[in-house]
């Protein structure tokens, strides 16, 4: 191997598991290979990338990504993976890559097929197991659409978060596939079916989602899992099918739209609802794309209906136009402050452009919070800021720090010495948080285990909300894992970081004035943790500040007299 060249072993699993062909032991096997071809020296260059819980469908995997960019960089000899199939089961993703790293000069390697593309007869060996692959891939979605039409056949409910206004309880057993399951039903909730009933209400009156979201938060009506209502969120139970009864304008609304229906006319009773499978293209990596209705998969569920078919019907037409003349914000803006300013409540603001400009030809813009913005003021009633004179005052501040460069340094080199000096707690935290959230997990396993197996009784109920409790608790502390991960990245400044942070501010102060928009929010982020806005004065928080200078965030703002917003 050239100098500075590693080898590169690759895993792959489409969900997590001890067993089988798990991470741990594809590893094992590559790296067990590499030994026996390429000696026992190569091993301490060996570079692991590993992707679990990612389909074979695509490339579009963050190990995989970092891995073919480290090939791109010509850091990598060869690429070591157990099967065929942990790369991908794409014939045009494979070839591409097969013709990208033949380019490169990086041999692949398969060690289950016994491939190698360093050789002619290896290339084309590789071609054609990726052509079976293919073929499998096709197969299982074949066979998944079947499951489908075969569950729709029963009206079951197939189980995952179930939606506001409804619970899931177990029922008789279906056969689908030649294997008898556990099927489910879902139960009426009677008091989020009531709040489920306003949403759709409110959006009849105003046709807004910005409008329902207000009165919502106004109303404090909150979520199943307690949180506020967005628009997102609104949206989703403005077009989810599931709270349509199943009446005969919805049985047109679905054979004019080209949904395959499974169920008979007839069985559109005006009473029970409907249940859309194959809604939603679902991929760990990537938003979810929510599929176009007629590839819907249709039938008549075993739950009460709440909407009736014209009101939803009429609500998926007003939320189509809405779509269509609705109001796109530009991608770039001239702010520089984007994503560091904060209201005295605690909650981001962000620019609003107007249609007016300054002498010198800028468009006006102001900061506004984003919590008075989707309350119309109810919970938050602060001031705006002028964010053209803000931006100006900020950056003159920035300009001036080099007169107190000394200063700064020592406070960001006490801050990271700080940071990197007591994570351990963090660490200790975050592992602790983790292996809660495991058994929390592996709890409600099984329990939805006991759930299929419990005959009807009134334990089937307790079990039930027992497992929405502890489905709310995983989620609970998932948000606390994320959030303290991202205080950990942020927190931490690396000896590269502090040098970098250095040679910025020794080079600001000659060229700020020639930076492009772009360069100059780059220069702001680098120095600036955060801005608050308390409603009069901006205060600016720079790396290196300590949290006790950080001056607090609270809701007193929301208890405040109406004022005026500044000029």
């Amino acid at each position: 191997m050239k100098k500075g060249q590693c080898i590169a072993v690759y895993s792959r699993k489409s969900k997590f598991t001890g067993k089988g062909e798990s991470i741990g032991n594809q590893v094992e096997l590559c790296r067990e290979y590499v030994s026996a071809h390429y000696g026992e020296e190569a091993l301490a260059d060996l570079v692991i990338y590993e992707d679990e819980g990612f389909s074979g469908g695509n490339l579009n995997r963050p190990a995989f990504k970092r891995m073919m960019k480290a090939a791109q960089e010509r850091r990598v000899k060869a690429i070591v993976v157990y099967r065929l199939d942990r790369i991908s089961r794409n014939i045009s993703d494979f070839s591409g890559l097969i013709e990208t790293l033949s380019r490169l000069s990086v041999d692949f390697i398969s060690i289950r097929e016994q491939f190698d593309t360093g050789t002619p007869m290896g290339r084309a060996m590789m071609y054609i197991a990726s052509v079976f692959s293919q073929l499998e891939r096709e197969t299982i979605a074949e066979r998944i659409r079947d499951n489908m039409h075969e569950l729709a056949k029963t009206g079951r409910w197939l189980g995952g978060v179930t939606p506001t206004g409804y619970a899931s309880e177990s029922v008789k057993s279906v056969t689908v596939d030649g294997k008898t399951k556990k099927a489910c039903k879902l139960k009426l909730i009677p008091e989020e079916a009531e709040i489920v009933k306003t949403i759709y209400e409110l959006f009849g009156e105003n046709q807004s989602l910005t409008n329902t979201e207000a009165e919502l938060i106004k109303r404090r009506m909150f979520t199943k899992n307690g949180r506020q209502f967005t628009r997102f969120s609104i949206k989703g139970i403005l077009q989810n099918p599931v709270y349509l009864m199943a009446d005969q304008e919805a049985y047109a609304y679905f054979a004019g739209k080209g949904a395959e229906v499974f169920s008979e006319v007839t069985a559109f009773d005006g009473e029970h609802g409907v249940l859309a499978y194959n809604r939603t293209d679902q991929e760990k990596g990537r938003a979810t794309v929510y599929l176009p209705v007629h590839e819907w998969i249709v039938s008549v569920g075993e739950h009460p209906g709440l909407i009736p078919g014209k009101v939803w019907v009429s609500i998926q037409e007003a939320l189509e136009q809405n779509r269509a003349k609705s109001y796109r914000r530009p991608r770039s803006n001239e702010a520089l402050l984007t994503g560091l300013m904060y209201c005295r409540c605690g909650n981001r603001m962000y620019p609003k452009l107007s249609k007016r400009r300054t002498a010198y030809g800028e468009p006006i813009f102001t900061y506004v919070c984003r919590l008075k913005e989707r309350s119309q003021r109810t919970l938050c009633n602060g001031r705006n800021v002028n964010g053209n004179a803000l931006d100006t005052a900020v950056f003159g501040q920035i300009k001036a720090l080099e007169e107190h460069r000394g200063s700064f340094v020592d406070r960001l080199e006490q801050s990271r010495k700080l940071c990197t000096g007591n994570r351990a707690p963090d660490e200790d935290q975050l592992a602790a948080l983790r292996q809660e959230k495991a058994e929390v997990e592996k709890k409600i396993g099984g329990l939805v285990d006991s759930l299929m197996d419990l005959e009807d009784s009134g334990a089937k109920a307790h079990v039930a909300k027992r497992i929405e409790q502890m489905h709310r608790d995983s989620e609970a502390i998932g948000a606390r894992i994320q959030e303290l991960n991202g205080l950990t990245a942020r927190q931490a400044l690396t000896d590269a970081e502090l040098d970098m942070t250095c040679q910025r501010l020794a080079s600001l102060k000659d060229c700020m004035d020639d930076m492009s928009v772009e360069q100059k929010r780059s220069a702001v982020r680098a120095l600036v943790r955060r801005v608050v806005w308390d409603g009069v004065n901006a205060h600016v928080v720079l790396f290196g500040a300590s949290d006790s200078e950080v001056p607090p965030l609270d809701d007193s703002a929301s208890k405040a007299p109406l004022r005026e917003d500044s000029k």
